[in-house]
């Protein structure tokens, strides 16, 4: 019988550029690792994904761990050297998915850099319809990161898929079914958004999730606001932040919601550099009870 507790899994992303991801999936399985999401920045590097993907699914083995999703961050909306490998990279990934098991590439939509988020659209809509129908064809979804990564409405370098009303906008753009998000509540809540309301009007579009929490300062707000010189917010790993997961994963589990929440580590102030697994494997273990823990057949 399946575990239906593992409808929804529990695992990490391991870096695909400048390092091995085949061994670093090797290296972290035994910790209990369910998924793994392989991700690249900017570039693959030139790399063989098929070959890549292979080495991935070599390393995992007999090992009941899946790779749903693979990753691709950058701009491929510009026109610089690094976007335009960007670019490439997402139609590497959607043909190459397949041999990493997965069937959904997930990353920024890009922008064009320092204009507001309209102003993209229509370049949005040109780059996006091409790649919706290579995805189309390769049986792939595509999810769009919910992470400003420091931009806002009115400019940035990276990302337009970072608020609600924005998604309103791209999915109007792009109205294709496979097109959907790679959510994850830390980036709301940089917003001051609540992410529980959010998971029930939109778990429909949520085809990845990032395991990423924050806390909130607060009395720094109350005191110097959102502009000033003091941060009023950190990003932080599962289980050291402002949410009660289990809150997220049962609203989650109301909507219908199956896949895999792979933790972003590399973010919090005190789990990282040497404390970055301890922190990590924590987050694994408490994501776990938090969607209730180990089966039990009635």
């Amino acid at each position: 019988m399946d575990d239906p507790v593992k409808s929804i899994r529990i695992g990490t992303m391991v870096k695909g550029t400048r390092a091995r991801a085949d061994e670093t999936i090797a290296a972290l399985a035994e910790h209990g690792f369910e998924s793994f999401q392989p991700f690249f920045w900017q570039t693959t590097e030139g790399q063989d994904l098929a070959e890549l993907g292979k080495r991935c699914l070599d390393a995992i083995g007999d090992r009941d761990i899946t790779i749903s999703t693979i990753g691709m961050f950058g701009n491929p909306l510009e026109d610089e050297p690094l976007d335009r490998e960007t670019l490439e990279g997402w139609k590497q990934c959607i043909d190459n998915a397949h041999h990493f098991g997965a069937s959904c590439v997930a990353g920024f939509t890009g922008r064009v850099r320092g204009r507001p988020i309209e102003e993209s659209l229509p370049r949005y809509k040109e780059v996006w319809s091409d790649l919706a129908r290579r995805a189309a064809d390769r049986g792939v979804r595509i999810a769009f990161e919910n992470c400003a990564m420091d931009g806002n409405w009115q400019t940035g370098d990276w990302n337009i898929a970072h608020n609600p009303d924005a998604w309103e906008l791209i999915f109007n753009e792009t109205p294709d079914e496979h097109i959907g998000l790679e959510w994850e509540p830390c980036h709301q809540m940089v917003y001051l958004i609540d992410p529980i309301p959010q998971i029930r009007k939109w778990a429909h579009k949520f085809f990845h999730i990032h395991g990423k929490d924050a806390t909130i300062r607060w009395d720094v707000i109350r005191e110097h606001g959102v502009f000033g010189k003091h941060p009023f917010v950190f990003m932080r790993t599962p289980g050291f932040g402002d949410n009660n997961w289990t809150d997220i994963i049962s609203e989650l589990r109301l909507a219908g919601w199956g896949g895999s929440i792979d933790i972003e580590g590399w973010h919090d102030p005190v789990y990282r550099d040497a404390l970055e697994m301890t922190g990590q494997v924590r987050a694994l273990e408490y994501l776990k009870q938090c969607r209730g823990g180990s089966f039990v057949a009635g």
